[in-house]
């Protein structure tokens, strides 16, 4: 996936990706379950890569900003689309031990990905994160940001859950509508294999099929958040519910 040539403000009004709640605590994990991270130190050629996916650790930082300033020129448009004036997240965090980053005074684990409320940042365990764009391709990085990103609109639009699960797919849905909308207004180019990355990387990142939907920390199983997914990039926003 790569930036596409179009203006970052220009036709940025087909879509929206929100989610994260008032209502959970201060942290709102995205990425548990996924690929197995490198030990410390990554370096060019650890681990098992696809043929196709770059494993350069500047083509890694390049994508991750791609993907920050996409997500935050996409919800400025919306946002002022509306009448509402739009503050970014505040901060965009790289980490590499269990504990490095706190949220609420709570250490934030290997593995993962979060938006913090309390804070208002997003972390992610940068080990993690390169495994998973070696294993999965670029395209994954932009799926992860975007769900994320997703928690911090969510707060800021004040949406409230019963359950965990509910939040989580939800994200889930409006990633797919923020990337199609950006895909389909020229601001990303859809390269070839990006929709299966985007298929392997819910795969990666699903629930066990046994998960019940009202225990804590539920994201949904696979399938569950493969169709949220894509009912937003298909249909935007208007799949998500926002109400």
């Amino acid at each position: 996936m790569t930036r596409g040539s179009a203006g970052w403000l220009g036709g940025l009004l087909a879509a929206l990706v929100a989610v994260g709640a008032c209502a959970v605590g201060p942290v709102t994990e995205g990425g548990e379950g996924g690929p197995q991270e490198p030990g410390p130190g990554v370096t060019e050629g650890d681990g098992a890569t696809r043929a196709d996916t770059p494993t350069n650790v500047e083509d890694f930082k390049r994508d991750i900003t791609s993907a920050v300033r996409s997500a935050e020129t996409y919800w400025s448009a919306q946002f002022e689309a509306s009448g509402q004036r739009f503050q970014p997240v505040r901060r965009i965090i790289a980490y590499t031990r269990e504990g490095e980053v706190s949220c609420g005074g709570q250490g934030l684990p290997r593995n993962n990905a979060v938006y913090c409320s309390a804070g208002d940042f997003i972390a992610y365990d940068v080990n993690w994160a390169v495994a998973a764009f070696r294993q999965i391709g670029d395209a994954f990085l932009y799926y992860l940001l975007g769900h994320e990103y997703a928690h911090g609109v969510q707060i800021r639009l004040g949406v409230r859950y019963e359950y965990t699960i509910q939040q989580e797919l939800q994200a889930d849905c409006m990633a797919g509508a923020y990337l199609g909308g950006s895909i389909q207004a020229g601001v990303l180019e859809l390269e070839d294999g990006d929709l299966e990355e985007f298929r392997e990387g819910l795969l990666a990142v699903g629930d066990d099929p046994g998960q019940p939907w009202f225990a804590e920390g539920a994201h949904g199983t696979a399938e569950q958040r493969t169709q949220a997914f894509f009912s937003g990039y298909e249909k935007t926003l208007s799949a998500c519910d926002l109400g």
